[in-house]
């Protein structure tokens, strides 16, 4: 009789390349996490990958070129290539410039992704694998996850193709999402980050519908999930953060603001105003609604005061004249906004915008971007200043090794820093033993434009 035990199959690998927003990184976390549930292993590198994954963008023509890039680099560096993602809806595009990728296959697609995979790289676990239990794969670090409610978009913004690259509003089951969350803050999320491509509208494709969760109904409604998210607890019985991300200001968005003022939700929204001009509004397909903003942000200032609000600015739009660009410059100047990313306008293909009359000279957008970056990076300076001597919350997100004096430094982020878009808080002299997604209370004792620095409080 043969005693010899059987041996388990080794493993094979996945190579993971994620390009474009946080959206997509989900998407990619969710394929890892279906792969490594089949018996894939993930590999660092292209080297030990038997076939490897890139998650393209495609929303601007800068970030094909970039997707597009990605593709020739894991071809050349493994050859076995599978192409996913909002590009994939370019598949002939994809092919032409490289007809050796094995699998082309559009954004969200997770089931034809990972059938590609298992044709490419049949899976070779044995039976005691299939035993082990999974946890999911995350792309982030541990104490900060992203939670995607709903995929899609029902505007058509003229500079927007998303509508055509992930389909309408399909907002996900309420309880969906908060079992989602509860198991992550459990696992370890210190900070819950809210995503999708319009999270005011979650909930409308399916009439709000209600779902029991803990024994109540609970509406799938952006002011409801937000209540509930504010209601969860770590292992250790604090409260994660909850920040909000791309969020139009419909007006029950109103209702969010005292959420954030009782502590429930991080006081931090992000809003996607693009301009304020009004004719630029309308010419965007956006509405042009700015005076009343205005008067609302003032409203959510009172009710919390320590409300951080970020934005993003087009500037260069086709018809965009020397007027329009004082009318916006004016509007930041009111509006005081903490954050603001600013973008030159670029041509998509497939975009209503592209047929617009009056382009704006590369020259001009380039003048035009350097004045708003100065308005904007002076009236965050002077936030930032405002807050030298004050105490804050951080959460930390990493530590430094000892300097030649056994200094040890960290980054974290206050809450009105997001991760990967915004500021850091910069710490001397902290413990060694301090750990990723501890929060502590700092005293910031000096900033720049972007940035805050400090110490650990004593008190």
């Amino acid at each position: 009789m043969n005693t010899t035990p059987a041996s388990i199959p080794d493993q094979k690998k996945v190579g993971m390349v994620s390009l474009g927003c946080p959206k997509a990184l989900v998407d990619s976390e969710r394929i890892l996490t279906k792969l490594r549930a089949d018996g894939y292993a993930m590999s660092p590198d292209y080297a030990g990958a038997d076939v490897v994954l890139v998650n393209t963008c495609g929303f601007l023509d800068s970030a094909k070129e970039e997707s597009l890039s990605a593709i020739g680099e894991a071809i050349a560096e493994n050859g076995r290539v599978i192409v996913t993602g909002c590009m994939g809806e370019e598949a002939d595009v994809i092919r032409a410039k490289f007809p050796a990728v094995l699998a082309v296959t559009g954004a969200h697609q997770y089931e034809q992704v990972v059938e590609a995979v298992h044709e490419a790289a049949p899976p070779t676990q044995g039976p005691f694998v299939d035993l082990v239990p999974q946890m999911d794969v995350k792309l982030t670090p541990r104490h900060y996850s992203y939670l995607k409610i709903s995929e899609g978009c029902n505007h058509s913004c003229a500079f927007c193709i998303i509508p055509q690259l992930r389909g309408k509003l399909a907002s996900r089951r309420v309880d969906a999402v908060l079992r989602e969350a509860e198991k992550l803050v459990a696992a370890g999320t210190k900070e819950l980050l809210v995503i999708s491509q319009d999270t005011s509208a979650y909930g409308v494709d399916i009439r709000h519908e209600e779902r029991m969760w803990k024994g109540h109904p609970v509406r799938a409604h952006m002011t409801d999930l937000a209540r509930e998210l504010g209601q969860l607890k770590t292992p250790e019985g604090a409260q994660p953060w909850v920040r909000l991300h791309y969020v139009y200001p419909y007006p029950h968005v109103d209702a969010v603001i005292p959420l954030m003022a009782e502590g429930l939700l991080t006081p931090y929204l992000d809003i996607p105003f693009q301009h304020a001009a009004p004719n630029v509004l309308r010419a965007m397909k956006r509405p042009a609604n700015e005076a009343k903003v205005l008067e609302r942000l003032k409203n959510w200032r009172e009710i919390c005061p320590d409300i951080a609000i970020r934005s993003s600015f087009v500037v260069g739009f086709p018809g965009e004249t020397e007027d329009d660009l004082r009318y916006l410059l004016d509007w930041l100047e009111e509006a005081q906004l903490d954050r603001v990313g600013a973008f030159r306008f670029e041509p998509v293909e497939g975009a209503q915008a592209n047929t617009l009359p009056d382009p704006v000279p590369e020259e001009v957008k380039e003048e035009r971007y350097a004045r708003v970056m100065e308005v904007t990076e002076r009236i965050s300076a002077a936030k930032l200043q405002a807050k030298i001597g004050k105490t804050i919350p951080v959460i930390i997100d990493e530590v430094g090794e000892p300097d030649e004096d056994g200094d040890v430094g960290a980054t974290g982020r206050s809450q009105a820093d997001a991760p990967e878009i915004d500021g850091a808080v910069y710490l001397r002299n902290v413990p060694a033993d301090l750990a990723s997604g501890t929060f502590v209370n700092v005293t910031v004792e000096d900033a720049d434009a972007h940035d805050l620095f400090g110490v650990i409080s004593q008190s």
